[in-house]
């Protein structure tokens, strides 16, 4: 059923944002050299390493580490990097994740290949079994201001309460967040 919702819901948001994916594409190629897309390695449901696109809003060469550890995040974004980040349109290529069953809509966020520490204690929790979404639970009580071990406690929350309801709630909760630019790291 959940799959079954991910793709009627992928199709529609695709057709929806056809032109804005189209505009950001090319934003991101005229305001910085290389790519308009990053493909991040992440950890996927089973601890399955896959590649998930996001639209680049960092510098070439920047480190592949979770953003807070980096000494001067801002001195690696791009031009449009800021409001990329700020809007959550560098999220809009992972709907791609989710039309190939890598991620879901909702379910916890996927951690990025080095996070040892997040994906641990998500494996020793039982979350590691869900599919990885493009927003969950934790995303819309904290987002990247949540410490892992609060983010794991939500996500493990989701793991016990998941159902299409929920998911609905969520869904709702994060489009409330990103219109008010909520939690959302610079």
């Amino acid at each position: 059923m959940k799959r079954l919702f991910d793709l009627a819901l992928v199709m529609l948001a695709a057709i929806i944002l056809l032109l804005p994916i189209a505009v950001v594409f090319l934003l991101v190629r005229l305001t910085s050299p290389g790519p308009a897309l990053y493909w991040s390695d992440r950890v996927g449901r089973h601890n399955r390493i896959f590649k998930m696109p996001k639209f680049r809003s960092m510098q070439i060469g920047t480190p592949a580490v979770a953003t807070h550890l980096l000494k001067d995040p801002q001195a690696y974004l791009t031009p449009i990097g800021s409001f990329l980040r700020k809007s959550s349109l560098d999220e809009l290529p992972q709907l791609w994740s989710i039309l190939v069953g890598d991620m879901s809509f909702v379910g916890p966020r996927p951690a990025l290949f080095n996070q040892d520490d997040l994906i641990a204690l998500r494996t020793e929790s039982g979350v590691h079994e869900l599919m990885p979404g493009l927003t969950g639970w934790a995303q819309v009580n904290g987002r990247d201001e949540l410490p892992i071990p609060e983010k794991v406690r939500l996500d493990a929350e989701y793991l016990r309460r998941q159902s299409i309801w929920f998911d609905f709630a969520i869904l709702w909760r994060t489009l409330l967040k990103v219109l008010h630019r909520e939690g959302v790291s610079h």
